[in-house]
C-alpha cells in the first residue's frame, strides 16, 4: 500500500469553528482543538490534550444521566471501519457516537469487500461516496490512518494501527489517573510488558511526559525496542522490581502473541514469575499505586486475579471512562457544539 508512517502529517482544520471565543468551554466551540483527524497523541499539544481530557470530564456529566443522550451530532454520520478484532474500544466508540446522537454503522473485514481483494483506499473512497462526517478505523498497518487522512475530506480517528499509536486508549488513562490523583504533572508510571508491540504504550508515553509525567518500562529484553528511550521521559529497567518500586501508576500490558511472527520467551510461566504482577511485588509501588490494563486481561500472565479484582485495580473505570473520552474525540473533530442544558 505504500504507507510511510513516519511521514510529516498536517492533518489541521482550515476553517474557524464556532464559538471559538472561548477555547475550553463545552458551549464555546473548538478553537482550542483545530485538527481535522486524531491519529497520534504524537501530533498534538499539551494544550490539546488537556482540552480532550476536560471535555471528556464534562462528558462523564452525560454518561450519569437518567437519559445518556444529547443532540449534539445530530445530523452526522460516523462509520467504524475495524479491520481487527474488538470489543472496548469498538462498542465504546459505537456507544460514544449514539449518546452524541450521531448515526453510526459498524464495518468488520469479514463481511465488507477486503474478503474480495478490495485496497483499504479503494474502501475508503466508496465509503465517502455514501457522505460520512467521520471514520473510525482500527487497522494493522501502522500509518495506515495517515494514508487515509492526507486523501479524505472526512475526519480520521484512530482506534488503533499496527504497534504505532492508541490514542483514544491513551487519553482514557491519562484521564483515569488525573481523576485518583488530581494531576498528571510529577506521577511515576511504570509499563510493564511487551513493549516492543505496544501502541498502547507509546501512545501513553507520548501524551503522559508531554503533561509531565515519568515512564519507567519493563519487559523481557526481546519486547523492549532500542531506543524507545529517545521517545520522552523514559527509563527502561531490566528488572520489575526496579521498574514498580515507588510508581504512582503500575500498567500492565497484554503479550501479544499475534504480532510477535515468533516466540520471544520461553514460557507463559517463566513470563509470569519475572514480568507478572502479584499481591507480593505490587507492596513495591505506593501504597495507593493504581493497577492499570488496556485489557483483553490474560489472567495468572500478566497479573494476578487477586491483583486484577483487588481495591487498588482501576481497570473497569478505565472502561467507563473509555466512552466519555471517545464522545470529547468525536465532538471535537465534529467541529460540534454542546446545548446549554
Amino acid at each position: 500500500m505504500g504507507i510511510n508512517s513516519a511521514a510529516p502529517y498536517n492533518g489541521v482544520r482550515s476553517e474557524t469553528p464556532p464559538g471559538s471565543e472561548n477555547a475550553h468551554s463545552l458551549q464555546g466551540g473548538n478553537m482550542g482543538f483545530k485538527h481535522k483527524d486524531i491519529i497520534a497523541l504524537q501530533d498534538l499539544t499539551k494544550d490539546e490534550i488537556q482540552l480532550l481530557l476536560d471535555t471528556a470530564e464534562n462528558m462523564r456529566e452525560v454518561n450519569s444521566r437518567d437519559i445518556k443522550k444529547v443532540p449534539t451530532l445530530r445530523g452526522k454520520t460516523i462509520i467504524n471501519l475495524f479491520y481487527e478484532a474488538s470489543t472496548r474500544t469498538r462498542t465504546s466508540f459505537e456507544i460514544a457516537a449514539k449518546r452524541l446522537s450521531a448515526d453510526t454503522i459498524n464495518i468488520s473485514p469479514s463481511t465488507s469487500s477486503a474478503t474480495k481483494g478490495e485496497t483499504l483506499l479503494d474502501t475508503a473512497l466508496n465509503l465517502l461516496a455514501m457522505k460520512p462526517d467521520i471514520i473510525v478505523m482500527r487497522h494493522a498497518i501502522s500509518g495506515s490512518h495517515y494514508f487515509l487522512g492526507k486523501r479524505l475530506p472526512c475526519s480520521i480517528i484512530n482506534a488503533g494501527d499496527g504497534a504505532h499509536e492508541h490514542p483514544s486508549q491513551g487519553l482514557l488513562d491519562m484521564l483515569t489517573m488525573r481523576q485518583k490523583f488530581g494531576r498528571l504533572d510529577g506521577l511515576k508510571v511504570a509499563i510493564v510488558g511487551d513493549i516492543t508491540h505496544s501502541r498502547v504504550a507509546r501512545s501513553n508515553i507520548h501524551g503522559l511526559t508531554k503533561m509531565g509525567a515519568s515512564i519507567r518500562l519493563c519487559g523481557p529484553p526481546t519486547m523492549v525496542p532500542p531506543g524507545i528511550e529517545r521517545l520522552g521521559n523514559v527509563t527502561v529497567c531490566n528488572d520489575m522490581r526496579d521498574a514498580i518500586a515507588d510508581a504512582d501508576v503500575v500498567m500492565m500490558l497484554r503479550i501479544q502473541l499475534e504480532r510477535q511472527g515468533k516466540t520471544l520467551l520461553p514460557t507463559l510461566k517463566e513470563y509470569s514469575r519475572y514480568y507478572g504482577l502479584n499481591p507480593e511485588n505490587l507492596k513495591l509501588a505506593r501504597k495507593d499505586a493504581m493497577v492499570m490494563h488496556p485489557g483483553p486481561i490474560n489472567r495468572g500472565v500478566e497479573l494476578s486475579s487477586y491483583v486484577a479484582d483487588g481495591d487498588q485495580s482501576h481497570i473497569l473505570k478505565q472502561v467507563e471512562n473509555g466512552v466519555a473520552v471517545r464522545m470529547a474525540m468525536l465532538y471535537h473533530v465534529s467541529g460540534g457544539e454542546l446545548p446549554t442544558e
